[in-house]
């Protein structure tokens, strides 16, 4: 099977049109179809945060913090929302002339220079800015799980805002915005290295710096409502339908198949974490199926434009079991409270896809193949620039994310007192409860 509309342009180089077409040229290229699709893909984006990331992590808490995460996301999408306007679009997809290997210029400041006739690709440029905003609302807000139930409401605040600015941006130009990966030609389609290798490794770092939950590991800490857990799970597999397939940004072949594969590694993450622990444990748990979906949906997302079904098999079961392991490893051996399994889910699956994505965009891989590398490109040199991508995020994400948590905690204090933890952060730091029965 030839996949051929997999391959795509890269986000930076539908977003240059702007700079060489007459404004009237770019109003006549608005494709209704892609537009429409691109709206309800920004939606679906969104709907992951709120409500479905809110209630996923809600739910694994215990009852006394169930507000404060709810909070933490609401909030930071207000926040990050606000920051993308006043100029991390511009930061992130600007360009920065002698300095854009790097990072954008502030030609956007404030969404300036966007009308109802600036043009990205075949959308208006304003949908494309606002469905990259849900993107930089989401990858900060999935750390709220590494330091749950035990960092301060303003440190949270003021690390996410500060790392949005000095993490996130800067790497979504790299990868993205005409970046230097971009040019190397790393493959990620729709956030391997952006999202998921950043915010599960900002939150390790954050596990670290911020210390254990008081009574960790030898007391239970068991998730205090399940049933939320998995409604707002349901909410992520359908809106990562508008993270993947709309990454296309347009109404076509290759948001099909990034929609397909995504669905199809969703299912076999969900089955291959179960099965793990049917072996270990003699019974599947809902938490380890739910767990098993955010796994697949994580380890596809870079690959998802790039391979085809038999790759995303491959890919789906690969993270069931290997973020399973890690899992362990982070919790049980290296005991690392990383609260809700930020970085053995996210972190290690945003890096499994990655590699992955080099692995199986190859068209030479008979049913596991994916669309074919560009012209003169083999697997080897694919997966070393793949290699260089995963390396360059994780250190320069490690680096500046931990001093950022240094510098946060010499200014409020990242850590509330062992009596407020011991009350729940709905009552210390909301003067609220999440149920009054």
């Amino acid at each position: 099977m030839v996949l051929s509309t997999l391959v795509r342009a890269p986000r930076w180089l539908t977003a240059s049109l702007l700079a060489v077409a007459p404004a009237s040229a770019l109003a006549e290229g608005i494709n209704g179809a892609d537009s429409a699709w691109i709206l309800t893909a920004t939606a679906l984006v969104l709907f992951m945060t709120l409500p479905g990331l809110a209630l996923f992590y809600g739910g694994l808490v215990r009852s006394k913090n169930v507000l404060s995460v709810l909070m933490q996301c609401f909030t930071i999408a207000a926040v990050m929302s606000l920051l993308w306007l006043i100029g991390g679009y511009s930061l992130a997809f600007g360009d920065g002339g002698a300095n854009n290997a790097w990072i954008g210029n502030l030609d956007n400041l404030m969404l300036a220079n966007i009308s109802v006739d600036s043009v990205s690709g075949t959308i208006p440029e304003s949908l494309f800015a606002m469905f990259q905003m849900t993107f930089a609302i989401i990858t900060p807000a999935l750390m709220v799980g590494a330091f749950a139930e035990r960092m301060r409401f303003s440190a949270m605040l003021l690390f996410c805002a500060a790392w949005l600015v000095l993490v996130y941006l800067p790497v979504t130009h790299w990868v993205w915005g005409g970046g230097w990966l971009g040019q190397m030609g790393l493959l990620d389609y729709a956030g391997g290295t952006v999202v998921h290798i950043t915010a599960g490794v900002g939150a390790l770092v954050a596990a670290l710096v911020i210390g254990n939950r008081k009574g960790f590991p030898g007391q239970a800490m068991m998730p205090h409502n399940l049933t939320m857990t998995v409604t707002g799970a349901g909410m992520l597999w359908v809106g990562w339908f508008g993270f993947n397939a709309g990454s296309a940004l347009a109404a076509d072949g290759s948001a099909a198949i990034a929609m397909l594969v995504t669905h199809i590694s969703a299912a076999a993450g969900v089955l291959a974490w179960m099965l793990m622990e049917w072996v270990k444990y003699g019974k599947p748990s809902v938490l380890g199926a739910v767990t098993g979906m955010v796994a697949g949906l994580g380890t596809i997302t870079p690959a998802s434009g790039f391979v085809g079904p038999g790759g995303a098999l491959v890919i789906g079961f690969s993270a069931g079991i290997i973020c399973y392991y890690a899992t362990q490893l982070i919790k049980q051996r290296w005991r690392i409270d990383d609260s809700l399994d930020v970085f053995p889910v996210h972190g290690v699956g945003g890096i499994l896809g990655t590699l992955f994505a080099g692995i199986f965009a190859s068209d030479q891989l008979g049913v596991f193949s994916g669309g074919g590398y560009a012209d003169g490109v083999t697997m080897g040199s694919q997966v070393t620039v793949q290699l260089i991508g995963i390396g360059a995020t994780f250190a320069y994400t490690a680096v500046i994310s931990y001093l950022l948590l240094k510098l946060v905690d010499a200014l409020l204090g990242l850590r509330i007192d062992a009596e407020q933890e011991t009350i729940g952060l709905d009552l210390s730091a909301h003067d609220e409860r999440g149920y009054d029965l």
